[in-house]
């Protein structure tokens, strides 16, 4: 069976009474070589369980279970699942689970897991619900090796960018504080069935095992990066005067320039590490602050 055949796809979903739900964002890949492709760089050769996000029709399912030991597949739609059970019939070490991953209890979900070896995570991601997936996955605390998605190109622009560009902003620093983003590969929408109106790609981040910067407060250190490009035009003294009230803005400029960062930059143009040497002296000063009124 293939399972990358637009013709076949929509045979078996027809068989089956279904139809593509746009409320889930289900645009399936019908690339073959494409699909081989993701499955083969979306892990390392530690990995020997895969966690897929939306296995959808079962392509990528089929091909991450012929290379990696297990594949645990997350499945919102539940008329997919007798799908699935169908087009994965002959995949033993698929297991797929009717949840939704943004309330799922992952921990729990790959205890036994994590204590066997590497996990990874591949995903086609539904656009409109991009980003909190992914914030999820990276703020988790689980020791995944990599984060392989499929996203709206945007998306992976943003994820990839450097400081000092137009797509640079708050995704791009809290992703790089918790690995290495990479863009893969470019897909059209004509690989996709049905296709969307935007192109894709794929991006792997490779999740850091050590951190290479970590910050003393780290609530703090995303308060100040989303207070940052909350709002991106004004200057990084501006900007964080207004996320952090109880701080001066004298007293802010004067972290920011112990950081070895002008005041008058924008978010824009800091580095993770910028950030994290900021809110470090963000955190000295709030001290400060509140050892003075007492």
């Amino acid at each position: 069976m293939n399972l990358c055949d637009p013709l076949t796809i929509k045979n078996i979903m027809g068989a089956f009474g279904l139809s593509f739900r746009k409320k889930y964002g289900q645009n399936f890949l019908t690339d073959k070589s494409a699909v081989e492709s993701i499955a083969g760089f979306c892990a390392g050769d530690d990995t020997k369980t895969v966690l897929e996000i939306g296995p959808g029709f079962g392509a990528l399912t089929h091909e991450l279970a012929v290379r990696y030991e297990k594949v645990v597949a997350l499945e919102i739609d539940r008329g997919l699942i007798p799908l699935l059970a169908y087009t994965l019939a002959d995949d033993k070490n698929v297991t797929v689970i009717e949840a939704d991953v943004m309330k799922a209890d992952l921990a729990s979900l790959l205890k036994e897991d994590f204590a066997r070896g590497g996990v990874a995570v591949c995903a086609n991601l539904p656009y409109y619900i991009t980003t909190p997936i992914l914030l999820k996955l990276l703020s988790s605390g689980l020791p995944f090796e990599s984060i392989t998605v499929t996203v709206q190109a945007e998306v992976a622009d943003r994820l990839c960018a450097a400081p000092g560009t137009p797509d640079y902003g708050s995704l791009t620093v809290y992703s790089s504080y918790y690995g290495r983003s990479e863009k893969l590969a470019k897909l059209p929408p004509s690989l996709f069935l049905p296709p969307p109106s935007v192109e894709s790609a794929v991006v792997r981040i490779a999740m850091y095992r050590e951190k290479p910067c970590v910050p003393q407060d780290e609530e703090l250190f995303f308060g100040a990066v989303r207070g940052a490009f909350c709002q991106r035009r004004k200057t990084l003294a501006n900007a964080l005067s207004s996320a952090f009230p109880d701080i001066s803005k004298s007293e802010i400029a004067a972290a920011a320039e112990r950081a070895g960062i002008s005041p008058s930059a924008r978010g824009e143009t800091l580095s993770c590490s910028d950030f994290v040497r900021l809110s470090d002296e963000l955190a000295a000063a709030a001290k400060a602050g509140a050892a003075g009124e007492n």
